[in-house]
């Protein structure tokens, strides 16, 4: 049956699908039907018989579908066809609709029962037009029917909420695109949560061949690592240069679960080729970040420029800020000194700016994008947005048909899933911050990782820990045995998750300070999340000692009785370099650009 015309799919009412639940006291979308007679969610409900359909003026009313199709629509076959849930199976065939025992009948009706006892009234009496002038279905709360955007980057959409009916979700549904990158993870999880974010610099769509790289394959135009927190309470975004140079590893491009091509890696390229270049796909940019933070991915989407004009149009504009006029021939953008509200193409020059801002590098035009999504996030958890059900509609539609996104997330069910997680995160706890570089000696036009800034802001990442400030700084137990001398330190050494060749750095490290053996033993049989070292009872002073060198905690410690007179030191993924201090530091590094997402004074320079 024609969905859309007939306002069913599958005989099944769109106004049947909505489900009050008993525990939060409202209506909620149920997409699966419920077989009669059979138990919902929320408790035992009956689905009503197939209705007949209502008769069109100049059609005979005795004209028969069915045995017994020439009662009247108010008589007593028809009424146990409608209802099935509670009628009163006496009702006279004669009562006119509006009569004492007619509205005696209505009244025990559930609320969707007489919306359409109703409905058949006014269509008995010439006033409701039939089919076409249909009674519209139970209407929710402004709050019930959004679409609640989520609390990540929802510049490049995480949709959320309730959809407003059948046809809509099968709508935004058929709008995601997606990618097989070799991974389904779950949308939802209960650990801590990365998003790629990926927005694309191609020049399809409508008005956009005219900027710049016309031919454009799409590249990692502006990139994203978005974590949350386990507990929700916060979120980092790493802005990553795209001039950056850096190792893309091999990556596989994939159909239908399998592997079609397989694309070799390359060492010391842009980052922004880790997508397009050799028709590298999202997952190739994928498994270039894990490999740059170590840091494990969950899902990505991808946008275009499209993404920009349409969502900034959407939310009815974004406001930025500049503290000097803006005139850029090449980013189309022309802006007074102050604050602005910006949507559409102004909205996608402003994010693409860089000529006229700073010293007018890719690093300057981060800056512009974080101010950007800063100011969207803002407008989009507003009460202005959120309690628009047509303005958040209009968004979701736009945001489906801009994303690209992997199989895990590749549905509106699981993006709702998803966005309903992390909305729980407070705009004021979400930090964007850039990876740190620093200028190519080689190449000005390019930057390379500053590693003594990156590495410690990677290890926040990864251990979970929050940018807003608000961390207490704890200091790391001691071991407590007395120090024995350098020289009665006896140890072997595995690569448990460190990095590569750290067993063989670190042994060397020992022996130039005294160690009496240390010895390399390669890579261990599997990684651990943290360094350990394990000790027979007898060594506990060596493996204070042996603590004291490597900067350990008294919690990488633990006695063991199987090793003799030796000491196993078994590096994990918490290790960089032999003399630093393991875990993340408690603030980012000093110097890392960074800025609050709830920050309304960020003004570009």
């Amino acid at each position: 049956m024609d969905a859309q015309g007939r306002g069913h799919a599958g005989d099944v009412d769109p106004a049947d699908q909505w489900v009050f639940n008993p525990n939060t006291g409202s209506y909620e979308l149920r997409l699966n039907p419920v077989a009669d007679d059979s138990q919902s969610r929320y408790g035992s409900r009956h689905t009503s018989a197939p209705r007949q359909r209502s008769t069109s003026p100049g059609e005979s009313a005795t004209t028969p579908a069915e045995p017994g199709a020439g009662e009247r629509p108010g008589g007593r076959a028809g009424d146990r066809a409608r209802t099935r849930a509670g009628e009163r199976s006496g009702e006279r065939a004669g009562d006119r609709p509006g009569s004492r025992s007619a509205r005696r009948a209505e009244s025990r009706l559930p609320s969707q029962r007489r919306g359409r006892a109703a409905e058949r009234a006014g269509s008995a009496d010439g006033k409701g037009g039939g089919r076409g002038r249909r009674k519209a279905k139970r209407q929710l709360s402004g709050k019930q029917k959004a679409l609640r955007i989520g609390g990540g980057i929802v510049g490049f959409a995480l949709v959320a909420g309730c959809i407003s009916g059948y046809v809509w979700y099968q709508r935004l549904n058929g709008n995601i695109n997606k990618v097989d990158v070799g991974e389904n993870n779950p949308a939802v999880k209960n650990g801590p949560v990365n998003i790629l974010v990926i927005g694309t610099d191609a020049r399809s769509g409508k008005g956009n061949t005219g900027y710049g790289d016309k031919g454009s394959v799409g590249h990692a135009d502006t990139t994203f690592l978005f974590h949350v927190s386990k507990d929700r309470t916060n979120a980092t975004a790493l802005s990553i240069p795209r001039d950056m140079i850096t190792d893309i590893p091999n990556c596989e491009l994939r159909e239908q679960g399998r592997v079609k091509k397989t694309i070799p890696g390359e060492q010391g390229v842009r980052f922004n080729t880790s997508l397009g270049q050799e028709e590298r796909d999202p997952g190739c940019t994928w498994r270039t970040v894990e490999k740059l933070t170590g840091v494990q991915i969950d899902h990505f989407m991808m946008a275009d420029f499209n993404a920009v004009k349409e969502l900034s149009t959407a939310v009815g504009g974004v406001e930025v800020c500049t503290r000097k006029p803006i005139k850029d021939p090449k980013s189309h953008l022309n802006l007074k000194a102050g604050k602005h509200t910006v949507k559409g193409e102004q909205a996608l020059a402003f994010v693409r700016t860089r000529h006229a801002v700073g010293f007018g590098s890719d690093l300057d035009r981060i800056k512009l994008q974080q101010q950007f999504l800063s100011s969207m996030i803002r407008k989009m958890k507003s009460g202005d947005t959120l309690s628009s059900p047509s303005k958040l509609l209009d968004l979701s539609d736009v945001a489906t048909k801009a994303l690209t996104v992997d199989e895990g997330i590749g549905s509106v069910k699981k993006l709702m899933a998803l966005a309903n997680d992390l909305k729980r995160v407070n705009v004021k706890n979400i930090t964007f911050a850039t990876v740190p570089v620093i200028d190519n000696p080689n190449d000005p036009a390019t930057v390379i990782l500053n590693k003594q800034k990156a590495e410690p802001l990677f290890k926040m990442v990864q251990q979970d820990k929050s940018m807003t400030g608000k961390a207490k700084k704890q200091a790391a137990a001691k071991p407590k045995a007395k120090k024995a001398p350098a020289s009665k330190v006896n140890v072997s050494i595995l690569n448990g998750g460190g990095p590569s060749g750290a067993a063989a750095t670190t042994a060397d490290y020992l022996l130039n300070k005294g160690a009496g053996s240390a010895a390399s033993g390669g890579n261990a049989p599997q990684e651990l999340e943290k360094t350990r070292l394990e000790f027979a009872p007898s060594k506990e002073g060596e493996a204070a000692r042996l603590a004291d060198m490597l900067k350990l905690p008294a919690s990488a410690l633990k006695k063991s009785d199987s090793l003799g007179k030796s000491m196993a030191l078994t590096l994990g993924r918490d290790f960089t370099a032999p003399g630093k201090p393991l875990g993340a530091p408690d603030k980012a590094p000093s110097g890392v650009e960074k800025v609050n997402a709830n920050d309304k004074k960020v003004c570009a320079k």
